[in-house]
């Protein structure tokens, strides 16, 4: 099933500033098999709904093995069944109608 998500993984009780860790996500995330976006507060991510989960998951694996025992996460997801409608579909579809 074709998945949309957007997660956040805040690592507890090291540092105040966490994009040493957001930017080893990313490097993760580039070696898998998803489509990413980093924003401000969070990762978007697409793909199929393992591999996203797997995902996910290799990224809490990278920042546990930077150090930090406890990470925060907090995760949004959709799915359609009717289509397959990417993050960049949705983003235009919004830009069209504010133009």
């Amino acid at each position: 099933m074709y998945t949309i998500a957007t997660f956040t993984l805040v690592p507890v009780g090291k540092d105040i500033s966490i994009s040493k860790y957001v930017a080893a996500c990313i490097e993760e995330l580039k070696t898998l098999n998803v489509n990413y976006t980093l924003h401000a507060n969070g990762t978007n991510i697409e793909g199929d709904w393992d591999e996203v989960f797997s995902a996910i998951k290799q990224c809490q694996i990278k920042i546990h093995d930077m150090g930090p025992q406890r990470i925060f996460t907090t995760i949004q997801l959709g799915t359609r069944t009717d289509k397959k409608q990417q993050m960049e579909n949705k983003i235009d579809s919004v830009l069209k109608k504010i133009k």
